[in-house]
């Protein structure tokens, strides 16, 4: 709904805004199981040093291939280091995908109503009221 309901629709409006809502909450729950699902990968040296990270960035593997080894003790962790770095951008990319999935989806939530509606539902009702005085 894109304009406040008028009063007769007010528990019809109100039936929308909790089932969208949940829809929402449900969407950004799966978004998060996804989330948690990511594995980020990246290599470096020829593919000698793999590395893998989770959806939120965590370091979960690194493997260098036993020819890896020949390499200088500062080239190896150079090398290590850049595997690590790529697998954590791809997990950051990954993650940056669902995550800008879910807040487009979110956008999709019926505007909350604000203090200006809840103050014209309470002045219809006192008149309302005092109309029907005798």
């Amino acid at each position: 709904m894109s304009s406040p309901p008028v009063p007769s629709e007010d528990a019809r409006y109100l039936e929308q805004f909790v089932a969208q809502t949940q829809a929402a909450l449900g969407r950004l729950r799966e978004a998060n199981r996804m989330i948690g699902e990511v594995v980020g990968t990246g290599e470096a040296a020829q593919g000698l040093v793999r590395a893998a990270a989770d959806g939120r960035g965590v370091l979960t593997k690194v493997e260098v291939d036993p020819r890896g080894m020949r390499l200088a003790a500062g080239e190896l962790g150079a090398e290590v280091t850049k595997a690590i770095r790529a697998a954590q951008d791809d997990a950051r990319r990954r993650t940056g995908e669902i995550v800008d999935d879910a807040l487009t989806r979110a956008g999709e939530l019926p505007q909350p109503l604000d203090e200006t509606f809840v103050r014209h539902r309470i002045e219809v009702a006192a008149h309302d009221f005092y109309s029907e005085q005798p």
